[in-house]
């Protein structure tokens, strides 16, 4: 076993530092877009409504099941709900 530390648990997950940075962007609009809906109080049917998509797909993101969702497809959602997502890149460390 390695005594190797990792920033992120996607870090220490993926194969490339690609893949890594993508799922941290998916899993932080994932866990924005799962706060809206509880903080709004809506059902799946209605957030599927809002969101644009099917309420089987709003129970995908309920359930975090982030192989399943591209970063456009959270952009548009997050969109959707009245949420402004910004980008910021930042020299890697």
């Amino acid at each position: 076993m390695s005594n190797e530390t990792f920033e992120s648990v996607w870090d220490a997950l993926e194969d490339t530092v690609a893949e890594a940075e993508s799922m941290k962007l998916r899993s932080s609009l994932m866990i924005v877009l799962k706060q809206h809906i509880k903080q709004k109080g809506w059902t799946q049917a209605e957030a599927a409504r809002r969101l644009g998509i099917t309420q089987p797909r709003v129970s995908d993101l309920m359930r975090g099941k982030i192989q399943l969702f591209g970063l456009d497809a959270l952009v548009n959602m997050a969109a959707s709900a009245g949420l402004h997502v910004e980008l910021q890149v930042l020299n890697a460390a």
